[in-house]
């Protein structure tokens, strides 16, 4: 039954009226604004004239062009393409429209250990300024070359402060030089797209340089740097390694687990859709799937297996119960473990990311002397000691401040989002880190400049059995240049995927010129209208802002999201975001660092 009463919701001082009368509509109302219409703006110079341009002065490093030439069948249109270097060795890529550019300038961020140089918007490239190939765009490699191994930061704390936060920002001068270079004219509008390692890079922009970018939207941020990717893998990893080397859970026994997990707590949020949408709100016993006298052992897990998907449901930890990261992935997340800390199909330990990572970040990155070359993860300590050893570059690597008071102050806006069933990185490491902001800033100033979505069923960055396709760069456009805030978000799932698959290439279908943008809705009541053409998605559904949740009205297709309202909200309990790093969500602990080879000297900003 619906009710006829609407709830009301204050959020930070703004009191959203959610119409309960009626379910949520994905359409859009024929007035509500999308990104602005802006006026496109010729080149006034040749593109191959930038290879000879010298920018380093406004960069502040010597900056180098290697390379400037138009791209004439550049997608989705074409572009003047420049490659350069800042100093010692941060490449960049940028493109630069030759027709169509409509004074939007929108930067890129790189995952993992970055070390390549490519140019990727994912699911925003559903945007339509994007479609149109009005955007200039750019990215960077973050000064280094190379893999997961880490090797780049073994002896020069040079590459190390480009990596932990330099080659981003220097990269961003760069192309705003260019780009006046090119049209005679700044960008009007500076954006930042990250996932992974580029959230944090994105949140390390609005916390270190908060005049970089006007909107900036972080998913799946690896903040917490040097506890992910030391303690949260090496956990994982190790916890799955048998004594005699060889894993113990592997990937075909994880469907097992997926299918208990959501026996438990599917029906949660009141509605058994093939979905754990409130994971933090159910208990789910791994021993269920333990094998029973007589059982054929391919259905069921052995009590070692069993205690391995307890250790990594319950994250890093000391013989004390003290936690080094806030959590391990979430229930829901366990088809996606397979390649990250379990091997698929019982594949060794080389085709696993986890022992990687760690192992890399560990011997060249984490501390401020490397230890011995012969050191491996069954090195690395799970005790309070080890902790402080290991986050002593907390203030170099980590993007966990919560004031962003001078990012907020220019007019910036932030949006966060992640995957309920991530499995690289907890989402609550983002819920802490927002409801760190509220803390610091008051939740009256956060709504005005950030949100937080999450999405249940996403994995990391894309892919999953939940709807995770999905517009941000539209999304973050309305609000900085209409001051058109974001309510509800509508994601998709595309069969092609198939739930759990691959994500696909794109998210929501294209908006018609002039029209209203997709996947968004204004504060308030959603109209009353059908919801437009979903393409081959199968299922579409809202996402609301943290804490709201999505429920269904009772009627309908599950599979349309003009069936759902927001629902109570539901944070997330103090004591859940409690660990050892919890003073890591702090003001101004970062450091600015200047390196000489294999040595680096810091101070904390004056």
């Amino acid at each position: 039954m619906i009710l006829r009463s609407k709830l009301i919701y204050l959020i930070g001082g703004i009191v959203l009226a959610i119409g309960a009368s009626c379910p949520f509509s994905v359409s859009q109302s024929p007035t509500l604004p999308g990104p602005a219409v802006l006026p496109v703006v010729a080149p006034v110079v040749e593109c191959s004239t930038l290879a000879a341009v010298d920018i380093s002065a406004a960069v502040g490093s010597p900056t180098h062009i290697t390379y400037a030439a138009p791209v004439p069948d550049g997608k989705p249109a074409p572009y003047c393409k420049v490659l350069g270097y800042v100093d010692p060795q941060v490449k960049f890529e940028i493109r630069l429209p030759l027709t169509n550019w409509t004074q939007r300038f929108v930067q890129t961020g790189c995952g993992g250990l970055c070390g390549v140089l490519g140019i990727h918007l994912g699911n925003d490239d559903e945007c339509l300024p994007e479609q149109n190939g009005e955007l200039a765009l750019t990215s960077t490699d973050m000064g280094h070359s190379g893999g997961m191994d880490g090797k780049f930061g073994e002896n020069d704390y040079q590459l190390r402060i480009d990596f932990a936060y330099r080659g981003v920002h220097v990269t961003t001068i760069a192309a705003k030089a260019l780009i006046e270079k090119y049209y005679g004219q700044k960008p009007k509008y500076s954006y930042f797209a990250g996932c992974s390692d580029g959230g944090r890079e994105a949140l390390m922009e609005a916390q270190r340089y908060p005049t970089d970018f006007n909107g900036i939207t972080a998913g799946a941020p690896a903040m917490n740097f040097t506890t992910q990717n030391s303690f949260y893998h090496a956990w994982n990893a190790l916890k799955n390694t048998g004594a005699d080397g060889k894993p113990i859970l592997t990937a075909d026994k994880l469907p097992i687990l997926h299918r208990a997990a959501l026996q438990a707590c599917d029906a949660a949020d009141g509605l058994k859709d093939g979905l754990i949408s409130e994971p933090l709100s159910c208990a789910f016993d791994p021993a269920v799937t333990e094998c029973k006298a007589g059982q054929d052992h391919s259905t069921c897990l052995t009590a070692a297996q069993v205690q391995v998907a307890e250790n990594i449901y319950a994250g890093a930890q000391d013989s004390e119960g003290d936690k080094f990261v806030l959590s391990g992935p979430l229930l829901g997340s366990e088809l996606a473990w397979a390649g990250v800390y379990i091997p698929r199909g019982g594949e060794g330990e080389d085709h696993v990311m986890s022992p990687m990572i760690s192992t890399g970040t560990l011997k060249y990155l984490a501390y401020e002397e490397n230890p011995p070359a012969d050191y491996t993860l069954a090195d690395l300590k799970f005790t309070k000691p080890s902790f402080a050893a290991t986050t002593k570059l907390h203030f170099l690597y980590d993007a966990t401040d919560p004031d962003l008071s001078a990012f907020a102050s220019n007019g910036g806006k932030l949006i966060l989002w992640h995957g309920l069933a991530d499995p690289h990185i907890s989402p609550l490491n983002t819920i802490a880190y927002y409801t760190a902001l509220e803390q610091i800033m008051g939740k009256s100033s956060v709504i005005k400049f950030a949100r937080l979505y999450l999405f249940p069923g996403g994995y990391h960055c894309a892919g999953g059995e939940g709807p995770f396709n999905f517009d941000l760069l539209s999304a973050i456009m309305a609000w900085v240049e209409r001051s058109d805030a974001p309510y509800a978000l509508v994601a998709s799932h595309k069969p092609e995927t198939g739930r759990g698959g691959p994500p696909p290439p794109g998210g929501m279908p294209p908006m018609a010129p002039g029209g209203p943008r997709p996947g968004m809705q204004r504060m308030g009541p959603p109209p009353e209208t059908d919801a437009p053409s979903s393409g081959n998605a199968d299922r579409r559904r809202p996402v609301f802002p943290y804490p709201l949740t999505t429920k269904y009205v009772g009627a309908g297709s599950i599979d349309d999201a003009k069936n759902f309202l927001a629902g109570d909200p539901q944070p997330v309990a103090a004591n859940r975001l409690n660990w050892l790093g919890s003073s890591f969500y702090s003001a101004h602990y970062e450091q600015w660092c200047t390196a000489n080879g294999s040595t680096m000297t810091c101070k904390s900003p004056e």
